[in-house]
């Protein structure tokens, strides 16, 4: 994918998001130019320094105004671009609309992205950031889940775990994405990471850093999440942007892809913490044993690591990068 534009130029939507902010600093740092967009903002109040600041950006990062209300609004974003990252999708974790409303837009924005891709003439691949959510959710005994598994829309609407909404868009927009790019002979993978972590460079701290740290956030009444984390997958968010990277680059990738290279039960995230952070008052593996919540299944990323793919961090870093950036940031 080498042009006269270093390796070439990739959109990638939702840029100011912590994922989206990640994977275009990765992109720059790896001689690529990038248009993101953005949602409009008329009033200019929105701070984009820390995306503006980053190293190459002055003369590689072009930013545009979308919305995925608005599929067509994507178009100059993805002109002349070799390669898409979809990463922006709606997130109404309170639940403020209603699921049919969630997952219309995301389907229809992701399909008008991929229409633009096909008439641009020029983007060879679209990656789409799907969700360990859209793998995980499906009644059944499993305790292992590949590419193969997939949630199940009718079970997510009857039982309503937390974030079910969210759970049901992007199932069916993977599916919806994954079905277009077969029909129109265009190059559609999609990437379904579990729960993001580690350091970030968006302004806010994001929902998957803070919940992770539910444990190190004691003081500020987290415990009422700690049924969220009662076992956990994770996976640092330079790993997620690697690959990204990795399935842009590869020269024949296919379909699926999970992201997830390990889990943690709730009492070994104490027992971690405590271990190497004793400045924090982390609550005891013994006073976890009661909490209650949804056990998961193990999240296979073997496809990904068979391709050529290497996790380049382990639970520890992991958790290690996200509390120095959190203490950087004035959150710890």
């Amino acid at each position: 994918m080498e042009s006269s534009e270093g390796k070439g130029k990739i959109c990638v939507t939702g840029g100011t998001g912590f994922i989206a902010s990640w994977i275009i600093k990765r992109l720059l740092e790896d001689g690529y130019s990038v248009n993101t967009t953005i949602r409009s903002d008329p009033g200019r109040k929105r701070d984009l320094s820390f995306l503006t600041i980053l190293p190459g950006a002055a003369q590689k990062l072009k930013f545009f105004n979308a919305d995925l209300s608005d599929p067509e609004s994507f178009k100059d974003a993805i002109e002349g671009c070799v390669g898409v990252f979809h990463t922006a999708t709606p997130v109404d974790f309170e639940e403020n609309e209603s699921e049919e409303v969630v997952t219309r837009r995301t389907i229809e924005g992701a399909l008008g992205i991929l229409r633009a891709c096909v008439r641009s003439n020029t983007v060879k691949r679209v990656v789409y950031m799907s969700s360990a959510s859209a793998v995980i959710h499906n009644n059944k005994n499993d305790d292992v889940m590949d590419e193969s598994f997939w949630s199940d829309v009718d079970f997510l609407r009857s039982v309503k775990p937390f974030a079910w909404t969210y759970a049901v868009s992007k199932t069916l927009a993977e599916k919806a994405v994954l079905e277009f790019g077969e029909r129109n002979g265009l190059q559609v993978v999609s990437l379904m990471p579990s729960f993001v972590v580690g350091p970030f460079i968006c302004p806010k701290i994001p929902g998957s850093v803070h919940l992770s740290l539910s444990l190190v956030f004691v003081d500020a009444g987290e415990k009422d999440q700690y049924g969220l984390i009662l076992r956990a997958h994770m996976v640092h968010v330079d790993d997620v942007a690697r690959a990204h990277i990795f399935l842009l680059e590869h020269p024949n990738p296919k379909g699926r892809y999970n992201c997830s290279p390990f889990i943690v039960s709730i009492e070994d995230m104490s027992e971690l913490l405590s271990a190497k952070h004793p400045e924090f008052q982390i609550p005891s593996k013994e006073s976890l044993k009661e909490i209650k919540g949804y056990k998961l299944p193990d999240l296979c990323s073997k496809k990904l690591m068979d391709a050529g793919f290497e996790f380049k961090y382990g639970l520890e870093q992991t958790f290690d990068d996200a509390i120095q950036c959190c203490k950087e940031k004035g959150y710890l």
